[in-house]
């Protein structure tokens, strides 16, 4: 099937892809916030539980991070790029770009966390986070992940067959 694309059809699919990016940003958000906000005060007896119940912002945002990523994975391999490739190959490319993003992306909040002294800063470096991570996450999957397997899936030859009618 032919992955060219008009120029309607890529503004829609940046759309649907920021779209389903909000409620994984949703997803993350309230996840975060739950733990940073609710989750008891803990000393660590251990490096793990030390650095999780102890760390500024780091360890509540890899989760909420966790989340998010299983959910648009999902909703966007389904709705926006609607492919039919091979489910374990496309989220290991995923797995691989956020084994490059998520470090660096926890260990810089954790520096900015433990700089900035106002109140809320966290919630800023989230906010900065997770747009650098939509942006970053797009191109990637547009341009890597779902390069040549763009519309395959059975909605988008169903869609295709209509218009042809």
């Amino acid at each position: 099937m032919s992955t060219e694309m008009s120029k309607k059809d890529n503004i829609l699919q940046v759309v649907k892809f920021a779209l389903f990016s909000a409620s994984a940003g949703i997803i993350q958000v309230v996840t975060f916030t739950l733990l940073n906000e609710l989750l008891p005060e803990i000393k660590g007896t251990n490096a793990f539980t030390k650095w999780f119940f102890e760390s500024e912002y780091g360890a509540y945002y890899l989760v909420a991070l966790i989340l998010s990523v299983l959910w648009n994975f999902t909703v966007n391999r389904k709705f926006t790029f609607k492919s039919a490739a091979n489910i374990p190959v496309a989220m290991l490319k995923v797995f691989g770009f956020y084994c490059v993003f998520t470090p660096v992306s926890v260990i810089l909040g954790e520096i900015a966390a433990q700089k900035m002294s106002w109140e809320f800063s966290e919630y800023i470096i989230l906010a900065v986070t997770m747009l650098t991570n939509m942006v970053t996450e797009f191109l990637f999957c547009r341009f890597v992940v779902y390069k040549d397997s763009m519309n395959t899936n059975e909605s988008a030859k169903k869609e295709a067959s209509d218009v042809t009618k």
